[in-house]
């Protein structure tokens, strides 16, 4: 199974419809980390059966997604959050191993990130619209019988 994560799209419809028509095919989930509530509004009236699921992030005023979440892909369970209510990415971690999670993610700092910390993987797609890092992306997730693989895709 194919997840897409994208995360700090703030307001760039264009980005997130672009990033979502390319994987609609060959993608079973598409997961956004915060900071993007009116554009996912927008394009879950555009694509109402799309399965999307979200976090809420700092800017996300008034949003009725949570603050943090747990989701599945196949038998692989996810934590999501936006991460400006964790002090660190290793909190964000001992969150997802508490939660019995193999997968954390994490927006915010729109700054890509993958790395594998004590039996978690750990994924911040960055940012697709406004990247601090100067590298505009989004995050991949594939979760197949082999394994679980994740990496970043810059736009």
């Amino acid at each position: 199974m194919r997840v897409i994560v994208i995360s700090d799209t703030h307001r760039d419809f264009r980005t997130l419809r672009r990033i979502v028509d390319k994987h609609r095919g060959e993608a079973g989930l598409f997961l956004h980390l915060g900071d993007g509530a009116r554009e996912i509004d927008d394009l879950l009236a555009l694509y109402p059966d799309l399965p999307f699921e979200a976090v809420r992030g700092n800017c996300d005023f008034a949003s009725r997604w949570p603050i943090t979440h747990v989701t599945m892909a196949e038998d692989v369970k996810i934590f999501l959050c936006h991460g400006y209510t964790f002090h660190s990415v290793g909190e964000i971690a001992a969150q997802a191993r508490k939660n019995g999670c193999r997968i954390a993610l994490y927006g915010h700092t729109h700054r890509g990130d993958t790395h594998y910390d004590e039996g978690i993987y750990v994924l911040n797609p960055g940012s697709p619209s406004c990247p601090r890092d100067g590298k505009a992306s989004y995050g991949v997730i594939d979760v197949t019988p082999g394994g679980i693989m994740t990496f970043l895709v810059e736009i």
